[in-house]
């Protein structure tokens, strides 16, 4: 599993406006969006548990819920993927 390294929003406003390299606001917008992702997919996790919880289960909900939080998953490795760096071998 990837680490993610967030850059805060202090240090990043440090830098003048002009000098501020690309890669660092593509990186800061990546994690924030998988920050983002991941709070999703706890939620449909949650969602997910309430619904076998319950005596009489809505199968096509239950369908929906994990195919989402299944592609939520794939998109978030997509996305951690962007942030690891090439390494040129």
């Amino acid at each position: 599993m990837a680490t993610l390294c967030v850059i805060p929003a202090s240090v990043k406003d440090d830098i003048p406006p002009g000098e501020q390299p690309e890669a660092v606001d593509h990186e800061v917008s990546l994690a924030g969006r998988i920050l983002v992702m991941r709070e999703e997919h706890r939620d449909l996790d949650r969602a997910i548990k309430a619904l076998y919880q319950q005596p009489y289960r809505d199968q096509l909900q239950l369908q929906r819920l994990k195919k989402k939080k299944l592609q939520l998953k794939d998109a978030i490795a997509r996305l951690e993927h962007e942030l690891i760096p090439d390494l040129d071998a």
